[in-house]
């Protein structure tokens, strides 16, 4: 009866291997699928018949596969699981007495004598062996140190923030991301132990929107944190103790057709002409998703009313279409020269009737428009006249912006028009603009340089990272002051922020063609010199738990348009990688100014996209809510778009990990000194296993003084320490929820701390929660 099931068994594998390799095969991919699914086929007659020729077959089987799986991935442990697990552990199971005697043979006594098992015994031991060294391998490991001497003492941090204050989204206008505190070094950051935590009461709502995320970075200015929530809360904080000084409930409401729930962060300024102690002297200005920015005494809470309309200004002013829940600032404006300089989120791909992407500069008093750059008529930058509007879906800005005080520039990072895979019909100042870092000036909003990090993008590629600020020294002794942007595709652009030429070289290279006949490619996009770009995707790079869901994998690899990256939309379906999640996100890099060092958080996730013709988008649900994965309907365009990450049946990414590394490189020349795997797949599995496979992450790292780099962001609940000489990591912390939100560091008296916002990200589905811990040493 053994023998039997076990025939059986054996025939369904070859059926379900065989068919889909034959189409496999069909799709110009592997022939070993076919091959093996006739070997397990030929196994299940050969046990029907009860023939010991089944044990050697088999014991060939496994060997054959072992070669192959070797000629492909080499000892990269986690893509040879997938594809000997099932067969080895069939070879095992055929192993067994109760299958091995039937096949053997019955003595003149009538004692039945199993076949011997030697061959087979043999093959599986050669696998285990070779799985045994595979596992002590890590072929995707880059080792080396970045260097550690002191290239600049001294250097310009962005402005006069004292060492222990924390004064904006990236500590200070340069946004590197770096606290000049050495308290924590790594010799002593295993002892980092939680000093308090905090609660804030707003958590994620049944009703809320797929991508509701706590991405705050709070600031700290004196004795006080402040912190923003998903759902626009303002929060003051003692810091030394986390004891809650007030709380400001913006009253945003809710929206199904919002696209983002969250708010990185609120900002901070003092106005040095008010008489001390009187109200509104200090101020915190609180972006919201209904489209306002709040003016909030920095000592109580209260709404400042002498700003704007009774302390409230309203975002949606000058739009030509202003369809609710389209339109919100998940970012702090820039607080420089008596101005406020803000962007707005758009919502992707959701109509060609959408707010105006531009930039505005208003009063910071007063709240009175001073100047707005509309990036889809670039050359106009006079406030406004009333009854007029912006221009229509011209490229946003949605993240953080920095700037150079001396220099007089804010640095803006630019995203996309929507819709973004669609591209005809955009004016030349959208294709100018898009998904480039432009340099405007802060007086006036008039453009002083742009630099374009893809041309005509239909990826949504948009520039996504606030970029930093430092002055690097070259090889010859002079000081160039320079602007590092990452970028999702992975470039790191390395420019001389006085007129955005690369101090690192960038060179075009040949680009994919084939768009859609309405719509073309350009010939050439450009690539830095300092990359973390992915190598194209090969079939080889499918993955899965078993065998069954890899093969599924290579099908859909097969079955859709794929020339690298920048491989345009098509209706049969495109993979796009980097994916939409990028390489690079809102987290931007951290910077060392006086090393010239950075470190990062390169993330590899494939995403697809498809356009859906207009008569076959379905009518919109009454209960959908907004996202960017699933169908994007592009209302009043000619296509739809159905998108999302590129997972296999068993909802896991179709290419093999690692999917996460931690990086560093040397920005003066561009040099990549280490990429090691980060993170585990502890919170991707039903069983906590903590296997560190390297996993995807969004988020952002911050360096200390001291040498350490920290990093939440990954999909496990960690928070991080590493060495930023080497990149190896040195202590984590269990967070209760998910950590993705950027790091900072502050200190209270002679006590350095390190804090965190841990709510969750609807996005990678981490677990959602309202957090803010913060540790020290004891």
């Amino acid at each position: 009866m053994m023998l039997v099931l076990t025939a059986i068994v054996f025939a369904i594998i070859g059926l379900a291997l065989g068919g889909g390799g034959a189409k496999l095969l069909m799709l110009g991919g592997s022939p070993y699928y076919l091959a093996i699914g006739i070997g397990f086929l030929l196994t299940a007659v050969l046990l029907f018949m009860r023939k010991s020729a089944a044990i050697w077959l088999y014991a060939f089987m496994i060997l054959g596969s072992l070669g192959w799986a070797v000629s492909e991935v080499g000892f990269d442990w986690w893509q040879l699981g997938p594809r000997g697990g099932v067969i080895v552990l069939l070879g095992l199971w055929l192993l067994l007495p109760a299958v091995r005697r039937p096949l053997g043979f019955e003595s003149p006594t009538g004692e039945r004598y199993a076949v011997s098992g030697w061959p087979l015994a043999f093959a599986v031991l050669v696998s285990v062996g070779v799985a045994g060294y595979a596992i002590m391998q890590d072929p995707h490991d880059i080792r080396g140190d970045l260097p550690s001497d002191v290239v600049a003492e001294n250097p310009p941090l962005g402005g006069s923030v004292p060492p222990g204050e924390w004064h904006q989204y990236g500590r200070t206008a340069f946004g590197q991301r770096y606290s000049p505190l050495d308290q924590i070094t790594p010799e002593n950051v295993g002892g980092l132990r939680v000093a308090w935590q905090y609660q804030t009461g707003d958590i994620k709502r049944p009703d809320d929107v797929g991508e509701t995320t706590y991405q705050v970075t709070p600031l700290k200015i004196k004795d006080t944190l402040y912190a923003c929530t998903p759902h626009n809360w303002a929060i003051a904080l003692d810091a030394a103790t986390g004891e809650e000084k007030w709380k400001y409930d913006s009253n945003s409401g809710m929206n199904p057709d919002r696209q983002h729930q969250t708010c990185r962060g609120v900002t901070y300024w003092a106005d040095p002409a008010a008489a001390p102690g009187s109200p509104c002297t200090e101020r915190v200005y609180l972006p919201t998703s209904d489209a306002r920015l709040i003016a909030l005494d920095a000592a109580t809470g209260s709404v400042c009313t002498s700003f704007a309309d009774n302390g409230v200004l309203h975002l949606e002013t000058g739009m030509k279409y202003n369809p609710a829940g389209y339109y919100y600032s998940t970012s702090p404006p820039v607080a420089v020269a008596g101005k406020l300089i803000i962007g707005g989120a758009v919502n992707d791909n959701y109509s060609t009737q959408e707010q105006s992407g531009v930039i505005r500069a208003f009063d910071i008093n007063t709240g009175a428009l001073i100047w707005n750059w509309d990036s889809g008529n670039p050359d106009v930058t006079a406030p406004l006249p009333e009854g007029q509007t912006y221009t229509t879906n011209s490229p946003n800005s949605w993240s953080v912006f920095s700037y150079d005080e001396g220099l007089g520039l804010v640095y803006i990072p630019m995203g996309n028009q929507v819709p973004d895979q669609l591209g005809m019909g955009r004016s030349e100042h959208v294709e100018k603009y898009s998904s480039s870092i432009v340099a405007l000036d802060i007086n006036s909003g008039a453009v002083r340089w742009v630099r374009q990090t893809v041309h005509h993008d239909l990826w949504d590629m948009d520039v996504p990272a606030q970029p930093a600020l430092l002055d690097i020294t070259k090889e010859d002794g002079t000081v160039v002051p320079a602007l590092v942007g990452p970028t999702k595709q992975g470039d790191i652009y390395v420019l001389d922020r006085r007129s955005g030429e690369p101090i690192i070289p960038v060179e075009e290279v040949q680009a994919p063609g084939g768009a859609i006949p309405e719509d073309f490619t350009a010939p050439t996009q450009p690539v830095s010199g300092l990359t973390f770009m992915p190598a194209p995707l090969q079939e080889k790079d499918m993955w899965g738990v078993t065998l069954f869901d890899q093969l599924a994998c290579r099908i859909a690899f097969r079955s859709l348009k794929y020339e690298g990256r920048y491989t345009p939309p098509s209706i049969e379906g495109t993979l796009v990688y980097p994916g939409n999640f990028g390489t690079f996100n809102w987290g931007s890099v951290a910077i060392d100014p006086e090393r010239q060092v950075m470190f990062g958080m390169p993330t590899y996730l494939a995403f697809t996209s498809r356009l859906v013709p207009r008569d076959q988008v379905p009518p919109k649900g009454q209960d959908e809510k907004g996202s960017e994965q699933g169908l994007n309907r592009n209302a009043g365009a000619p296509y739809g778009v159905f998108m999302g990450p590129f997972l296999g049946p068993l909802g896991i990414p179709c290419q093999a990990p690692p999917w996460g590394y931690v990086a560093g490189a040397d920005l003066r020349t561009g040099k990549i000194a280490y990429k090691h795997k980060n993170g585990t797949v502890e919170d991707m599995t039903p069983l906590p296993l903590p296997f560190k496979v390297g996993v995807p992450g969004i988020g952002g790292p911050m360096i200390t003084k001291g040498g350490v780099a920290f990093l939440g962001a990954a999909v496990d609940d960690y928070l991080r320490a590493y060495d930023l000489t080497t990149g190896r990591q040195l202590w984590e912390a269990r967070l209760p929820a998910g950590g993705q939100s950027t790091p900072m560091s502050y200190a209270v008296g002679d006590k350095q701390y390190v804090l965190i916002v841990a709510g969750g990200h609807g996005s990678v589905g981490t677990r959602p929660g309202d957090y803010i811990i913060a540790y020290t040493l004891p």
